[in-house]
């Protein structure tokens, strides 16, 4: 079979000397690229759209193709590490404190470093958290249940560890920052996703979620947990058990007996979430949930 040929021949040299050089300038143009190659063209706030559409089905395909059913979204701070880690941090300040006693920034940081020392048992509690889910799911194949994490440091990455641990899968789903922020790796590869918004972020946290565990942390864990108690109260999604790990932490961190007395809730708001101290607690709190309202835990 021949190949197939120009409509028409190309103009001669002689017949047109600058020809060639228009046409290449022609396919070359961002104009001739096609539209789903046109990075410029899909960087437009004309396409927003588009792009949000395949910000959400892209993870979703993938989501899919990977069997992720019901699974257990964890939350918590990125500045939280293990033990060994926070000792070392707080030693080097520490030294640095006898260098220069008198300086009050220092005193400052020091007494921070003392406090991420003392939290850092909630990194364990959050590894150990990725254990038991990563058990939990390989004891039912056909129902798997998967941790879900923010994909970065910190708690996020305890409780991706503890799937790792177990020999699991685990998700992490990125979010394209200003400020780069490397997956942790202890993700499966396949299932790290990132994404370009938050809202389709967001979206991808709840559809599968079972239950949602909030260790302590700073905006990003309240914006999430927030988020979801919005709207479960609003039932604008299905109930899913809440749980906070580190009362004394949520309770100083915001008070809810405040938002009650001052009309800002309802009493019975308060029974959106419980409360917990170790993964085991906090596991126990997830299965009696669904034991008590018959609702699957995966699958």
């Amino acid at each position: 079979m021949e190949p197939l040929k120009p409509a028409l021949p190309p103009h001669e040299a002689a017949d047109d000397p600058e020809a060639a050089q228009r046409v290449a300038t022609i396919v070359t143009s961002p104009s001739y690229r096609e539209a789903d190659r046109d990075v410029d063209f899909l960087d437009r706030d004309e396409t927003r759209g588009v792009r949000l559409q395949i910000d959400y089905l892209k993870a979703e395909l993938l989501l899919r193709e990977h069997d992720v059913k019901g699974t257990i979204v964890v939350f918590g701070s990125t500045r939280l590490a293990p033990l060994a880690e926070a000792r070392r941090s707080l030693d080097a300040l520490y030294a640095e404190q006898a260098v220069r006693p008198d300086d009050g920034a220092l005193a400052r940081r020091v007494a921070v470093a003392e406090r991420m020392l003392e939290n850092s048992r909630y990194y364990d509690e959050a590894r150990e958290l990725g254990r038991l889910v990563a058990r939990a799911g390989a004891a039912s194949p056909a129902s798997r249940l998967t941790v879900v994490t923010g994909g970065g440091p910190g708690i996020m990455e305890a409780a991706n560890r503890g799937a790792f641990d177990a020999g699991a899968e685990s998700v992490g789903l990125n979010i394209t920052l200003p400020e780069a922020q490397q997956p942790n790796p202890y993700i499966t590869p396949a299932l790290c996703l990132r994404f370009r918004y938050f809202a389709i972020r967001k979206l991808h946290f709840l559809m599968r979620a079972r239950a949602l565990v909030a260790f302590p942390g700073g905006y990003g864990t309240f914006d999430e947990l927030f988020q979801t108690l919005a709207l479960v109260q609003t039932r604008s999604i299905a109930p899913v058990p809440v749980v906070l790990v580190g009362e004394r932490y949520w309770r100083r961190a915001c008070d809810f007996e405040f938002l009650v007395a001052e009309g800002m809730i309802a009493p019975e708001d308060q029974a959106l979430f419980r409360f917990a101290e170790t993964a085991a607690q906090v596991w126990e709190t997830i299965t009696g949930w669904h034991a008590a309202n018959s609702t699957p835990l995966a699958g």
